[in-house]
């Protein structure tokens, strides 16, 4: 068994989609990124990457690289599975704590982990999230920016 542990922040931002594992929530801002800025799935990849004992997500898709200009994070996370498969694991669980002032999470959290789990190729029960807000301290307190912590166990195949 392997534990990996990954965080993300991006700042809110308008006319952007507002993506979360994967799913579109309805909100006047969007994360700001070179892929869709899904603070979720980019916590949970690095998670994965480091329990492999691989390099972080900007080593895989670079920020300047135009093949992953608005792509979806759902795209990004399958390919991290197969690095997963190919250093000889495969993902146990994961679980994360999404930190945002607002909006309201908890109404997406079970497609959020419908998707994640289908990604991965595991059981919805062992996708864990949790949405919590920064008591309005920070540049999340203050609605500025989503942050994410993620941590990912692996097992030997």
């Amino acid at each position: 068994m392997r534990v990996g542990i990954g965080y993300d922040l991006h700042r809110l931002a308008e006319r952007r989609k507002l993506v979360l594992g994967g799913v579109e929530i309805p909100f006047e801002k969007g994360l700001l990124g070179h892929s869709d800025g899904d603070v979720l799935l980019h916590a949970i990849i690095d998670a994965l990457l480091g329990a492999a004992g691989l390099p972080d997500i900007g080593t895989h898709f670079p920020p300047d690289d135009p093949r992953y200009k608005d792509i979806s994070s759902l795209l990004l996370l399958e390919q991290v599975k197969k690095l997963i498969q190919e250093k000889g694991f495969r993902v146990h669980n994961v679980d994360a704590t999404i930190v945002a002032e607002e909006p309201k999470l908890s109404p997406f959290s079970r497609a959020m982990k419908e998707k994640i789990a289908q990604t991965l190729g595991i059981l919805e029960a062992s996708v864990g999230i949790k949405a919590k807000t920064n008591e309005g301290l920070g540049l999340v307190g203050k609605g500025e920016a989503i942050a994410c912590f993620a941590v990912a166990l692996l097992e030997e195949t």
